[in-house]
């Protein structure tokens, strides 16, 4: 195979052991060329130019919704798959409204992994093994089909702390500045977007901002 069909893969992880150990892992493959990553340097991306991209979802001070949001942004040919030890289903939910294509578990089997790779690359969307089965994963394959279809919102009756949620999300903040700016953790910041999307009937946050900014187009 030559080396101008391999897959690029940057494999984004602060744990420098973790990253160099599966970017070695990686390169041993015909079909792949790994580069490790200790963080997403936009320059470096640009000029490696990934296929795909391995984020960790623990990246430290760096809250990785928001780096999967600017790779997006500046990588729009990259293929993003989220890297985590325990999905939890709103936060699969951020990540494929942003644009990822697909996660993987760090406890899955190297051969899991390099599967993961190969289908995002090709195009497939691909949710935790684990999710397969439920209703939840249901509707992430349904978002990541239709994300950017616009849905019908009804007034319904919202907390005042929601209100401030919505118009925040609106504004763009991640649930981690929403909780600094509003003095909360950030699990009840989650515990409010849930409780939003849920009352609207929304599934993106997008959505939240779009509902956001209803009045001001009014």
């Amino acid at each position: 195979m030559s080396a101008d069909s391999r897959i690029t893969v940057a494999v984004i992880d602060d744990n420098r052991l973790v990253r160099e150990a599966l970017a070695a892992m990686l390169n041993k493959l015909v079909d792949m060329r790994a580069i490790a990553c200790m963080d997403a340097d936009a320059d470096f991306l640009a000029h490696a130019k990934p296929h795909v991209v391995l984020l960790d979802v623990g990246l430290g001070d760096q809250e990785a919704l928001g780096v999967a949001t600017t790779l997006r942004a500046e990588l729009p040919d990259a293929k993003i798959i989220v890297m985590d030890l325990i999905p939890v289903n709103e936060e699969v939910m951020e990540f494929v409204n942003v644009g990822v294509s697909g996660f993987v578990v760090k406890d899955a089997s190297f051969d899991e992994f390099v599967g993961t790779i190969r289908s995002v690359a090709e195009g497939a969307k691909v949710l935790p093994a684990r999710l397969t089965e439920s209703l939840f994963a249901q509707i992430a394959k349904e978002a990541m089909a239709r994300r950017d279809e616009a849905a019908v919102i009804e007034d319904v009756r919202m907390t005042p702390r929601e209100l401030q949620v919505i118009e925040l999300i609106g504004e763009g903040l991640s649930n981690k500045e929403i909780a600094i700016r509003l003095g909360i953790a950030t699990h009840t910041v989650k515990s409010h977007v849930r409780n939003v999307m849920e009352k609207l009937e929304l599934h993106t946050r997008l959505q939240i901002a779009a509902y956001s900014r209803r009045d001001d187009s009014d």
